[in-house]
């Protein structure tokens, strides 16, 4: 069986970043990967400018506390001064451009006012709550690199020097499909045997969460003539197939001839649990062919191969260099005997002490543990834990946006 290590290096080798680009709105576009690198053209701030309500002035002109100084204009945030007057003050708010002249300010708790004047109880230091001018960003520099998947907080900064558009990679468009006659969809009677389809709802969600284009076309019968139509279909104009299901040797399970008939396989055995079989491969399509990932059907092999493989495959498709999941060393308060012979992904939340609480059942169709946990333990093979060890934890929330 491959390791995790090796199955990843495959895939990661065999992605061909989306070369077409296109402009977005910066307003609208969260989620986003950056093409091309984002370079400020204006300092931020462009000039110096006070960090808080109060008083500008010079620190000379204030030797001890008790000091009182005229005050000689008033400048709100987006308003220009005139230079300062020695031995004045002006009146100044958040944001406002500091005055030629003044080199400190004094916060307003820090004063009174009495009339036309203030009186200063605080001796300042020159540069005291004075932002510089481009103390946060220099002209020219570059603030987003390519391959920046954007954040709130990157658009945030992206808007902050200007920029209206933003130059990135087309969203990557996923089929997927779902196989198996037991598949029933909520809402319709469960026959004998059957059971709702969690999957599709679960992998569409993630895919949506990575800002891909999906195009679901449902589950799909149980028929090697079937699979290899909805392969057909779905390699039309998609980056990437995804289907979950009927990627073992069994009889019913007909992805692998299909998509050896269709295009080219790969099935792996990975040494993870949960989740060993995996399949990857391409589809002919006419032109550019699409690739293919055949994940587990059991709930929780689902969804942990799709974190651990291809959320990783999709960022790089999207041109994201650092695919590599935060890890956190944390203390395992918990007892787990006797190791599996394969790397296990341990369902575990955080508790109120900081230390991490195990799942009571980690079976690979226990779908409970995915929500009730808020990441996975990464455990080696054949290791037992001990209450108080330090563990290898891999949040969701770094997973899952």
């Amino acid at each position: 069986m491959l390791t995790m290590a090796q199955a990843l290096d495959a895939l990661l080798g065999a992605a061909r970043p989306i070369a077409h680009v296109e402009q977005a709105d910066t307003l609208e576009a969260n989620g986003r990967v950056l093409a091309a690198p984002v370079t400020s053209s204006l300092r931020v701030p462009p000039a110096d400018n006070t960090s808080m309500d109060g008083y500008a002035m010079r620190a000379a002109d204030v030797p001890a506390a008790d000091t009182r100084l005229r005050v000689s204009q008033r400048i709100p945030a987006g308003h220009v001064g005139t230079a300062l007057e020695p031995g004045t003050a002006a009146r100044i708010f958040t944001g406002g451009l500091i005055p030629p002249g003044a080199d400190a300010v004094v916060m307003q708790e820090q004063c009174a006012a009495e009339g036309d004047d203030v009186i200063v109880n605080h001796v300042p230091q020159s540069g005291e709550w004075v932002r510089r001018a481009g103390e946060d960003i220099e002209a020219g520099s570059v603030i987003l690199p390519a391959g920046t998947r954007l954040t709130p907080q990157a658009l945030g900064l992206a808007a902050s020097v200007g920029q209206a558009k933003l130059d990135v990679v087309r969203r990557v468009r996923v089929a997927v499909f779902f196989t198996g006659d037991e598949l029933a969809m909520p809402g319709e009677p469960l026959k004998p045997g059957a059971i709702y389809n969690s999957n599709r709802f679960t992998l569409r969600g993630l895919l949506e969460n990575l800002g891909c284009e999906v195009s679901d076309f449902g589950i799909v019968p149980d028929t090697l003539a079937a699979t290899r139509e909805t392969l057909r279909r779905a390699a039309q104009g998609h980056d990437l197939i995804i289907t979950s299901g009927g990627v073992s040797v069994g009889e019913e399970d007909h992805i692998k001839p299909a998509v050896e008939a269709e295009g080219r396989l790969d099935m792996w055995q990975i040494a993870i649990k949960p989740g060993k079989p995996l399949a990857f491969g391409q589809v002919n399509s006419g032109g550019e062919p699409a690739f293919f990932l055949g994940l587990p059907g059991n709930p929780v092999s689902s969804f942990v191969t799709f974190l651990l493989f291809v959320r990783p495959f999709i960022l790089r498709l999207q041109g994201v260099a650092d695919v590599t999941p935060r890890r956190l060393p944390l203390r395992a308060d918990f007892e787990l005997k006797k190791g599996d012979r394969r790397n296990e992904f341990l369902r575990a939340r955080i508790n109120a002490e900081g230390g991490l609480d195990l799942f009571p059942n980690q079976s690979s169709g226990v779908l409970t543990s995915t929500v009730w946990g808020d990441g996975l333990i990464d455990n080696p093979p054949n290791q037992a834990i001990a209450r108080g060890d330090t563990v290898q934890f891999i949040p969701f929330d770094g997973l899952l946006a």
